[in-house]
């Protein structure tokens, strides 16, 4: 009889058990779900340290290409990175690397990618060459996919000479009125030049010139340009990338040859937030005057130089074109559709 009423008493108390465990399931399941449901994208924007982040827009779809923030030596492959509304992103991993460029040995920096005839083209710094004697400088790959893989695509650099003292790194290619140009150049020299139709060399200007140099007051390196309603914004990264005070500003003109007077600084630290932001592009959702800056930041705390990561704020401009300073946000952004 005791072993009975044992045998009832266990089987009542495991039918508690599982219905208490079962109620708490059902009460925690609200507060789970929303906690799953990502409402904003956060910044940063997705885990690891990334920095000099391209964004730009294929299709119907977002994509961020950055340089794996890491020792020089360990600099050796991208990943990027998919979304369809800024918030929810895919990660794919080493859509370039070094063993797809014969040429590149280390410090491979910057992607700037677009798409031109159905293809991909990503151009690229490598090897941080000091001089014209080292082996280096910016380099282009090509791929079917906006997500790789991308291989070399001339087997040696496009540029790899210091003109007009800009050192080859941090290429931005952008199309204007029809004309493919890139803008490079760091140790705060900046030159423009004129692609040819299938980007294996320039086009010189009409002057015979093939790098006409455009640096801007306070340049250090990583130019942008974009057009909205009609004029040519350029902006670029002021003072030192390892420290607190990196920057963005930006200038106005009329075409991508300038001249460019420097209007002010729009992205810089906010001693709450993070510092060191700086490095951009910059994102326009298709068919609106919707604008996105991404960038890269060190978060409060950390010392590492490398230590660097991917955001996304709201870029705002005023009545008169100028650009309001960028708010930096913890939140990120909401999701927006390309379409």
């Amino acid at each position: 009889m005791r072993n009975r009423i044992d045998s009832v008493s266990y089987s009542f108390l495991q039918i508690c058990f599982w219905f208490g465990l079962f109620c708490g399931l059902v009460q925690a399941s609200p507060a789970s779900a929303e906690q799953a449901e990502k409402v904003t994208s956060g910044n940063p924007v997705f885990p690891g340290w990334y920095a000099d982040p391209e964004g730009v827009v294929f299709g119907d779809t977002y994509w961020i290409y950055p340089t794996t923030s890491a020792r020089y030596h360990k600099q050796l492959y991208f990943d990027c990175f998919s979304s369809p509304d800024l918030v929810h992103w895919t990660k794919h991993q080493r859509v370039l690397d070094s063993s797809h460029v014969s040429w590149a040995r280390r410090a491979m920096w910057a992607p700037s990618v677009v798409e031109k005839d159905g293809r991909y083209f990503f151009f690229f710094g490598a090897n941080d060459i000091q001089n014209n004697s080292e082996p280096g400088g910016i380099g282009v790959a090509v791929a079917e996919n906006p997500a790789g893989p991308f291989h070399d695509y001339l087997g040696k650099p496009l540029i790899d000479k210091f003109h007009n003292g800009a050192q080859p790194i941090d290429q931005f290619v952008f199309k204007d009125h029809g004309q493919y140009y890139i803008v490079y150049g760091g140790w705060r020299h900046c030159n423009i030049a004129k692609l040819n139709d299938d980007f294996t060399g320039f086009v010189p200007f009409s002057d015979g010139v093939t790098y006409r140099e455009i640096t801007p007051e306070s340049y250090v390196e990583g130019p942008v340009m974009f057009r909205r309603k009609g004029k040519l914004y350029f902006m670029w990264s002021e003072g030192g990338w390892t420290g607190p005070n990196y920057s963005v500003a930006y200038a106005v003109a009329d075409s991508p040859l300038g001249p460019f007077k420097r209007i002010g600084k729009i992205l810089q630290q906010d001693a709450g937030i993070a510092t060191g932001a700086g490095h951009n592009s910059v994102i326009n959702v298709p068919g609106s005057d919707n604008w996105f800056i991404v960038y890269h930041r060190r978060p409060l705390g950390e010392t590492d130089r490398d230590h660097r990561v991917t955001c996304i704020d709201r870029m705002e401009f005023n009545g008169d074109g100028t650009i309001k300073p960028v708010i930096l946000t913890k939140e990120g952004v909401s999701a927006v559709q390309t379409r």
